[in-house]
């Protein structure tokens, strides 16, 4: 039973990449199916026999299947399909956002639909477009926990959980019951919004700090009123403090132009000086934890003008920065 599964498996996917790109050779086939040639031969004879019009094609240099044997290709054009594929392709890579690899076999199957007019121009920009995204950790230990968190907002079972916070750190983690509400991928990893039965109001919690997941049959629902979005108010990114705050930074060049051009919070504005020597952005805060280091990793190219509050915070860590360095008080590397 396990050989003829894996035959069948390999045949279907040699349809995915006969139809998905055009032009593959059998050594093509056999490395992407990590089998010897003459098992593509097989195989194709197999596809052959059931019925499946399939051959060489002496002006393509590959494979292909017969135009029209299987569903009519996907109504896509050309601008729908190359930034679908690159989007999904890029972000498919595990170390760009982790547990999307399957995206990349939707992929195949996209392509394996598109028009031949739509791959004559996809092909030559093939690996020609690159998405940058701030990669992770190649941690692949929440794995479980994705599956497990998704699952439970599927069927709306509880979960028993425990969690090692950083504010935790050296305490025993105890066991809470979790009600997961969405999955969510911020900054370079995963969290799940949900609530926890010791805690009050949703909370954001990050899948690799969770020790311990088992599923329940307690049955839950998530609250008709919950949206992430408003959970997470005017955070800096993704930690709300509990008071709202009109911040303004005074960007000096050579930095001004380039934090200019990057929008960093939805409520963002910004002044230019007479002859562009400085910029101040002005942003709507819930918290200060976040944007202090944003703030602090311009060094002294960035000025907190308002609120007197934040200036006091970036004074007081830049002083403590300067003594870590103070040459005078102790040699490198010593405590």
């Amino acid at each position: 039973m396990g050989k003829r599964y894996t035959r069948v498996y390999r045949l279907l996917k040699l349809i995915s990449l006969i139809q998905a790109k055009r032009g593959l050779t059998p050594t093509d086939l056999a490395e992407l199916c990590e089998v010897h040639v003459r098992t593509v031969h097989r195989d194709v004879d197999a596809l052959n026999a059931a019925g499946i019009p399939c051959g060489f094609d002496n002006d393509e240099g590959g494979y292909r299947i017969q135009r029209g044997f299987f569903m009519p290709p996907v109504d896509l054009t050309t601008e729908e399909a190359l930034s679908l594929i690159a989007l999904i392709e890029q972000v498919s890579k595990p170390a760009n956002i982790p547990f999307m690899h399957t995206a990349a076999q939707a992929v195949e199957k996209i392509r394996s639909q598109l028009p031949a007019k739509v791959l004559e121009v996809l092909q030559p920009l093939d690996n020609r477009i690159h998405i940058g995204l701030a990669c992770g950790m190649a941690d692949d230990s929440p794995h479980q926990v994705y599956h497990q968190m998704r699952t439970a907002i599927a069927t709306k079972r509880a979960l028993r959980c425990r969690y090692e916070s950083n504010n935790d750190s050296g305490k025993p983690a105890h066991p809470f019951v979790f009600k997961p509400y969405a999955l969510w991928y911020c900054q370079r990893a995963w969290y799940v919004a949900g609530q926890r039965d010791d805690r009050d109001g949703p909370r954001q919690l990050k899948l690799n700090r969770f020790i311990a997941v088992t599923p329940t049959d307690k049955p839950y629902f998530i609250p008709d009123d919950f949206d992430l979005t408003a959970q997470l108010g005017l955070a800096w990114r993704m930690i709300r403090g509990e008071k709202r705050y009109d911040v303004a930074v005074r960007f000096k060049q050579p930095f001004a132009e380039t934090v200019s051009e990057t929008r960093w919070h939805s409520t963002q504005q910004e002044q230019w000086s007479e002859g562009h020597q400085s910029v101040t952005l002005r942003f709507t805060v819930d918290g200060l934890d976040e944007i202090v280091w944003w703030i602090l990793g311009y060094g002294p190219g960035a000025e907190v003008l308002e609120p007197a509050e934040l200036r006091t915070q970036i004074h007081d860590l830049l002083a403590r920065a300067v003594a870590v360095y103070d040459t005078k008080q102790k040699k490198p590397g010593r405590p």
